[in-house]
């Protein structure tokens, strides 16, 4: 009896030792790596600008009405800031009609926002406009209506993408009836009088966005379905040019205008629909990074914001694995610097970013 109750009390100090133990600390999480989504909740068609403040803007299809406006320094940590328009000063030029995939630029040094207007299905009646505002949080003021399908004759006009070359500015745009373009007014805001439109890349493509890069110009586009939830099948794609205006082809030399092209970011286990990229960004060490959007499988609501490192391979584009990434090393950003001048779209090049340091 007395050895079971010196057991039973050397048990009870061994438990009551082990209470008092200091339960061990999470490990800290890795601060140089970053996980997709980014934001993890919707905002597709993501467009980005790097503004006079030091931060970097996002913009996106209105799924937060009056199309959402979100900010960072280092292109992982977002805020949300506000909205383009409200209630009261949004586009109306399309009755009923959603705000889509928004395009931001710098132009003459105030904010130029191009923006879809449309209801689903609505490809004669859907069209193009433009709005301005002197600081990249807003208020923006609507310019209106730039060009309706009907007007100008291409179906499915949305999806906006402007560019200068050479001191024109050119808007590009189109959703699977062809990519086109047309030269621009002075001030961005309207169509040159008397420009013709080109037809530039085949029906397979929205989304377009184009980036010029050494001897190149890269136009990176959406195929397949955006919006069909776990059953989305978009997916990024490229193809390149020595000319801003074409012709774009793959690596063997096909043409986009017969719908060739190179993948650069498709599905996986984890995200599907991954497609309509924003503007490429750069950091301090000269790494690419790109925005896009995608469906997640574990918590399919919507289409969430993603981000992946672009990498260059003989003057051709990849994102490691051709999928989305689900942990990755972040962007390398010193203190960023407030700046009085930027380039048409907001972004310094490695070089740029050194001789503003120095």
């Amino acid at each position: 009896m007395v050895h079971l109750f010196q057991y039973v009390l050397l048990t009870l100090l061994l438990v009551g030792c082990r209470a008092q133990e200091v339960p061990p600390e999470p490990i800290p999480a890795d601060p140089t790596v970053y996980r997709n989504p980014v934001i993890d909740y919707s905002l597709p068609d993501p467009t980005i600008v790097r503004a006079d403040d030091g931060y970097f803007y996002l913009y996106a299809t209105e799924d937060i009405r009056n199309l959402p406006i979100h900010r960072s320094r280092d292109l992982v940590n977002w805020e949300y800031v506000g909205t383009a328009f409200t209630d009261a000063t949004r586009p109306t030029f399309e009755p009923n009609g959603g705000l889509w995939a928004p395009d931001i630029n710098i132009i003459n040094g105030r904010y130029v926002l191009y923006y879809s207007m449309s209801v689903w299905g609505g490809e004669w009646t859907c069209g193009i406009g433009v709005a301005t505002a002197d600081k990249p949080e807003g208020p923006f003021t609507d310019h209106g209506k730039m060009f309706r399908s009907n007007e100008i004759g291409v179906q499915n006009s949305i999806d906006p993408f402007y560019i200068e070359e050479e001191g024109t500015k050119h808007l590009f745009w189109g959703s699977f009836r062809g990519i086109y373009t047309i030269e621009l007014s002075d001030d961005g805001l309207s169509v040159k009088p008397g420009a013709e439109k080109q037809q530039i890349a085949g029906t397979a493509y929205e989304g377009v966005y184009i980036h010029k890069r050494n001897d190149y110009y890269y136009l990176f586009a959406s195929i397949g379905s955006c919006c069909e939830g776990l059953n989305s099948t978009y997916t990024t794609v490229v193809g390149r040019s020595s000319s801003l205006f074409g012709p774009y082809a793959d690596k063997r030399g096909r043409p986009m205008m017969e719908n060739y092209h190179e993948v650069l970011i498709q599905r996986n286990q984890k995200f599907v629909g991954t497609g309509h990229n924003s503007e490429i960004v750069q950091d301090v060490k000269g790494q690419d990074w790109i925005f896009y959007h995608a469906v997640s499988v574990d918590h399919p609501k919507g289409r969430v914001l993603m981000m992946d490192q672009v990498k260059w391979q003989n003057d051709w584009p990849h994102v490691e694995g051709g999928t989305p990434s689900l942990e990755a090393q972040k962007p390398i950003f010193d203190e960023l610097m407030s700046v009085k001048s930027l380039s048409p779209r907001g972004f310094y090049s490695f070089s740029e970013l050194s001789s503003l340091k120095n």
